[in-house]
């Protein structure tokens, strides 16, 4: 850990000038990590489309502009804190931080005036009890996982990764001002999705992790336990994707497609876990990385379908 703080040290000096820097409008965009928070909104609409509770439109959409914003406000506080190994590793040199389009004090205070934003309005257009979770969800992420847990543990993206799960349960309260066992089997399709998604990321990309001094399983425990990690978490991922079905809160073409796309998950995790030779022993861990994607959007999708189009129709 002491190579990553030395070198850390050195970039935030060549950065130093950096600090002045405003950056243009796309930088301050990619700050808010435009990919994972296009996620958080989906998720958490799945949460507030499938309450109990109907929501109005505006209202609703004030919510999850709330949640979404608050979402980026994380992620521009993750890349104020990861600015030093953002720069070693290749996936993320670019970023508006070590590339030097922004300083690392902007970037905080942006992150830290969003995060106010986003709690505050949710707690003003819905409940405090969303704004609450939000709050939470912002701290989880920024500070137990970014400052603590990615550094110190390869279990890091298994509990940390409980912030990228909150979404829809944020979703849910903003809507019924609770929390309920529907909402948690929402919260646990992405938990327990998230080890094996970014685990097959950290196969192909240890070199990445490993210059930069992360922790990640493959680089601590080796490539053969992560694979087998991946394999048992996919495994235990089929009845917990099938939970929203079995107690009665989606119906039958929920249960239809997350059955399927779970073992179509399953079997790409199979073969990482069997697959470790060849030329290209990293294309099955690709694949499974690509499709666990697809997997979360085809959950939450018939999600959204089926309590915001099928059963007002009388079809579902």
């Amino acid at each position: 850990m002491s190579d990553v703080t030395a070198i850390g040290q050195r970039q935030d000096a060549t950065l130093g000038a950096a600090d002045m820097v405003g950056g243009a409008p796309a930088d301050y965009v990619a700050l808010l990590k435009p990919r994972v928070m296009s996620l958080v909104i989906f998720t958490a609409l799945a949460g507030l489309v499938a309450a109990p509770v109907h929501v109005h439109p505006v209202i609703g959409f004030a919510a999850l502009l709330a949640i979404s914003v608050g979402a980026g406000a994380s992620g521009a506080l993750n890349m104020w804190y990861d600015r030093d190994i953002d720069a070693i590793m290749t996936r993320t040199r670019a970023r508006p931080i070590p590339s030097g389009r922004i300083g690392a004090r902007e970037a905080l205070g942006f992150g830290l005036t969003l995060s106010t934003f986003a709690v505050f309005t949710l707690g003003v257009v819905t409940n405090w009890l969303a704004a609450g979770l939000l709050a939470f969800t912002i701290f989880f992420y920024a500070v137990v996982y970014t400052m603590w847990l990615k550094r110190w543990t390869p279990q890091n993206i298994v509990i940390g990764g409980a912030a990228g799960a909150f979404p829809p349960m944020i979703g849910w309260a903003a809507a019924t001002g609770s929390i309920s066992l529907e909402s948690v089997a929402l919260f646990s399709i992405i938990f327990f999705w998230t080890p094996p998604h970014f685990w097959a990321l950290a196969l192909f990309k240890s070199g990445d992790y490993g210059r930069a001094g992360v922790p990640m399983m493959p680089n601590v425990k080796g490539a053969a336990r992560t694979r087998l990690e991946i394999f048992l978490y996919s495994l235990l991922l089929v009845p917990v994707c099938l939970s929203p079905w079995f107690i009665g809160f989606e119906g039958r073409a929920y249960g239809v497609v997350a059955l399927v796309s779970s073992l179509v998950m399953l079997a790409l995790a199979f073969r990482v876990w069997r697959d470790t030779e060849g030329r290209d022993k990293d294309k099955a861990a690709k694949q499974l990385f690509a499709y666990s994607i697809l997997h979360l959007f085809l959950l939450f999708a018939v999600i959204v379908a089926e309590h915001g189009i099928l059963r007002p129709l009388g079809l579902a």
